[in-house]
């Protein structure tokens, strides 16, 4: 790894720090709000954000920890650990589709980017709304057996069609989707996006 990688992967790593702040922020100052044992938050529009911006893993990473600390801080330890898994996978689905897929960073026409940024964002939102609470009833019937809790991760998937989950989805996904084109070029700027060069990003923004 020479010099320029090494700097690129410390401003990652500094990065996920600030993303990982965001998604507590996310969380904190807006409090989730519970609908059929789904939680409605703005935190789940910081982990898509950090997975455009820095890729899956680390935008995974960044969210896993900013959630799993807001619940432990929020008086709701238990939840941690699925926190923890759901939100890595919403980061590594996000940063699948628009980087190793659609390789958003790289010389494209800012339609293109804005519209692989929604498919990354609903894919990994749309994904969580079945993930998270399936992750749910098998940790409360396998791992932790409570029958309630299971009974409530039910009620849950089968709110998926609801308008909550479906206006939670929403909004998490333009919060992330705005945010990211509005950053793009200034974190270009700060050399975060190597692979981008001051012609193709001009392009990328006509």
């Amino acid at each position: 790894m020479n010099n320029r990688e090494k700097n690129q992967t410390l401003l990652k790593i500094t990065y996920s720090g600030l993303m990982a702040a965001l998604c507590y922020v996310g969380y904190a100052i807006f409090p989730a709000i519970n609908a059929a044992g789904t939680k409605i938050h703005v935190g789940n529009a910081f982990v898509v954000l950090g997975a455009l911006l820095l890729g899956g893993p680390y935008g995974g990473i960044a969210g896993a920890i900013g959630l799993s600390l807001a619940d432990i801080l929020g008086g709701y330890a238990q939840s941690a650990p699925r926190t923890f898994i759901c939100k890595l996978v919403i980061g590594l689905i996000a940063g699948l589709v628009a980087h190793k897929i659609a390789n958003i960073s790289h010389n494209h026409p800012k339609t293109y980017i804005v519209k692989w940024s929604i498919i990354s964002a609903v894919a990994a939102l749309g994904f969580n709304c079945i993930f998270e609470p399936s992750l749910k009833y098998v940790w409360y019937t396998l791992l932790t057996p409570d029958a309630e809790k299971a009974a409530s991760a039910i009620k849950a998937l089968v709110a998926i069609t609801t308008y909550t989950t479906i206006i939670n989805a929403v909004i998490n996904s333009a919060i992330a989707v705005v945010a990211y084109i509005a950053l793009r070029p200034a974190l270009y700027k700060l050399g975060l996006f190597g692979d981008i060069d001051s012609t193709s990003l001009h392009e990328s923004n006509a």
